[in-house]
């Protein structure tokens, strides 16, 4: 495994030479990021296992890569512009071959991943799972580099998680009796439990300053639209996005209490609620010229997930320029929205990010 060593060197003088003495100095170290979550932040995860949501084919990636990453957008997510205004490389999905240099990082996402375990189960790298993973590099990163080095990483690094939307269209879209016999605070308080634990488990490797999301307007996606009973007039599905407004008041509380409880636990949160609905509102305020239909994809608002005629739907529409749309396919922001909603995560002031935004969790 390739090993990032961090030497201070200075001179001793003795009475017959001159000798050149190096040390590591793991103070030295850049802060690193961890990601956690779903497809928002995957950057094809997917791609190595078992599943039929992937963005592995053409259009996704046609943009900035020039070819399907894995990414579902045109382009790069939010987990890639946040590593860039953080000075860090692209951070690398975990299961990508041959990815065995972790110390700028590494990224668990996995797109339809939700915080309980039932969320598409057999076919997504659930949260739990993700953390798991986590825990293997802690202990690999350990072994390689010792653990005073390997404490300075973790404590120093970054750890960004989004979570929960999976689960919610689970609940209100399942036959399944895990999902139905539940109502939907009770649903919201398991969502959240799964969620704070994992951060539990997380400080408990070392991790202290995190990251998130709030759920944002969940019903206002293309392919919750689309679902909407009878919707003929482009307005958002309002069942879904009663649960998301429920997980974003829990959410709040849920930081509170583990900044209460854990020692030294610093977190960023932007509301998404608040940035998408600017930009759904007002599109030509923030450059789109669409806001409520998908770039790629079939059916009303384009809201079908049939982009790239894959999971057995072979027809779907491309717009001719992604960057007039908020929306690339069913349920994912393009690269110029996600770049967006990035700055405002790195750099936001408190009435859109708090209580820290991510600048000021790389730089304490």
């Amino acid at each position: 495994m390739a090993r990032l060593v961090l030497l201070w060197c200075f001179f001793i003088f003795t009475a017959t030479s001159v000798n050149l003495v190096c040390s590591r100095s793991p103070q030295k170290y850049h802060t690193a990021l961890f990601v956690f979550g779903d497809s928002l932040y995957d950057p094809g995860n997917n791609n190595y296992i078992d599943t039929l949501i992937k963005a592995n084919y053409y259009p996704y990636g046609e943009t900035f890569f020039k070819y399907p990453t894995g990414r579902f957008s045109d382009g790069r997510i939010i987990a890639d512009f946040i590593a860039q205004f953080a000075n860090l490389p692209l951070i690398p999905p975990y299961l990508q071959p041959g990815n065995h240099e972790f110390t700028y990082g590494v990224n668990f996402a996995s797109a339809g991943a939700g915080a309980l375990s039932e969320t598409y189960q057999g076919f997504v790298i659930d949260l739990k799972t993700q953390l798991g993973y986590f825990k293997k590099v802690v202990k690999l990163m350990r072994k390689e580099l010792g653990d005073a080095e390997a404490t300075v990483i973790f404590s120093k690094a970054v750890y960004l998680i989004n979570i929960g939307g999976n689960d919610y269209i689970s609940f209100l879209t399942s036959n399944s009796t895990v999902f139905q016999s539940s109502s939907k605070q009770e649903y919201v308080a398991m969502v959240m439990g799964n969620l704070t634990e994992s951060i539990e488990e997380i400080y408990k490797k070392g991790g202290r300053k995190f990251g998130f999301l709030n759920m944002g307007s969940l019903g206002c996606v293309p392919s919750m639209k689309a679902l909407a009973p009878g919707n003929t007039t482009g307005s958002c599905f309002e069942q879904v996005n009663e649960i998301a407004k429920l997980h974003d008041a829990a959410l709040p509380k849920a930081l509170e209490e583990l900044e209460t409880k854990l020692v030294q636990v610093k977190y960023s949160m932007h509301y998404l609620n608040i940035s998408y609905s600017e930009r759904r509102n007002n599109p030509e305020k923030y450059g789109f010229k669409e806001a409520n239909i998908a770039c790629c994809g079939s059916g009303p608002y384009r809201g079908m997930f049939s982009c790239g005629g894959r999971r057995g739907v072979t027809k779907y529409e491309l717009c001719s320029d992604p960057n007039d749309y908020l929306f690339f396919d069913s349920d994912h922001l393009t690269e110029k929205a996600n770049k967006q909603i990035a700055q405002l995560m790195w750099s936001g002031t408190p009435n859109i990010t708090g209580r820290y935004n991510l600048k000021a969790l790389f730089e304490v």
